[in-house]
């Protein structure tokens, strides 16, 4: 008898953790990843979804026990949260629920939000250790996630595209941060670059260059590669801490049985002892000089929040059809 070959996601599962990018109860349950992260894009896509139309009554009857029942971001917190509930059921490790777009430059207002979202999480009886407040990567976010961190709260910082970013990130003590691959890939191309092999891609030497620089100085804040375009992004970044991938690359990769090359590992970076942290002003002036990252910020918190929005009008309307 044969011997019976791994596939590309079970060779990927020996160095990396999986995690699926769905808010897509059934995908998840189909697909096993270890974690699941959601954004408003996602449970947007859910909310529409008719299998997941009861969920939608339950976030108005959640915020109504919490004596919010008629304001709209309680309601959309509370689906969150609920949904984040339904994908615990289906997952062993974490699941990441975001924080309303509209706050990323607040850092109060994002503090107070998370506090909300893990006393709903509170309510449903859900473990908060299983619990990633995600949180756009503008400094305001930053230093929320540094204020949160604090008080036990952990934190994933989204919207990643830019070293800047990821440095100031886990200098202060964010527990996981989601650089970005394909979007960042997408806005070279739109832009007349002519990518011939993978290693030329931007989005993925973006990663490699954040994780590399992080094992080197030490930060333990966990690298998780996201926004994938195709399946030869994700095989060049095995190794990655993780990297939350779609339900259609994962199978693209169950699907493959070629042998897969571990492409980073942290016991193969040189140590670099001699750095100094980033300072708000390095930032700030840092965003400022690329282009890219400061379009992809913007644009990434602006389709995070019309989402938002959009959710909160089909809550608006499931409670006027009650």
């Amino acid at each position: 008898m044969g011997r019976i070959m791994a596939n590309q996601r079970q060779q990927l599962e020996q160095w990396t953790t999986v995690v699926a990018d769905t808010g897509d109860m059934e995908m998840i349950a189909a697909l096993a990843p270890c974690d699941a992260t959601t954004n408003p894009s996602l449970l947007l896509a859910a909310a529409r979804d008719s299998r997941y139309q009861s969920l939608l009554t339950q976030a108005r009857s959640l915020a109504a026990e919490m004596g919010r029942g008629h304001d709209l971001t309680w309601c959309s917190d509370a689906y969150a949260c609920l949904a984040g509930q339904a994908v615990l059921e289906h997952v062993p490790g974490l699941v990441s629920t975001e924080v309303d777009a509209r706050l990323s430059f607040d850092t109060r207002a994002t503090v107070e939000r998370a506090r909300r979202l893990m006393a709903l999480y509170r309510e449903l009886d859900v473990d908060p250790d299983r619990i990633l407040i995600k949180i756009a990567a503008t400094w305001e976010g930053i230093e929320a996630a540094r204020l949160l961190e604090e008080e036990g709260t952990r934190c994933n910082l989204t919207l990643v595209f830019s070293l800047a970013q990821a440095l100031a990130a886990a200098e202060a003590g964010t527990t996981l941060i989601s650089p970005f691959v394909g979007r960042i890939q997408d806005w070279h191309v739109k832009r007349g670059l002519d990518i011939q092999h993978i290693d030329d891609d931007p989005g993925v030497q973006s990663v490699c260059g954040i994780f590399r620089t992080l094992k080197a100085r030490g930060l333990e804040t966990i690298v998780m590669g996201a926004s994938f375009r195709n399946a030869d992004q994700i095989r060049a970044l095995a190794g990655c801490d993780r990297l939350t991938i779609s339900p259609a690359l994962l199978e693209t990769l169950a699907a493959d049985e070629n042998p897969l090359t571990q492409a980073l590992d942290a016991a193969d970076v040189e140590p670099d002892e001699d750095w100094t942290p980033i300072s708000e002003a390095g930032f700030r002036w840092a965003m400022n000089q690329d282009p890219m990252a400061n379009d992809l910020l913007s644009d990434g918190i602006r389709r995070f929040a019309a989402d938002q929005v959009a959710l909160e009008t089909l809550l608006s309307e499931e409670e006027r059809a009650a």
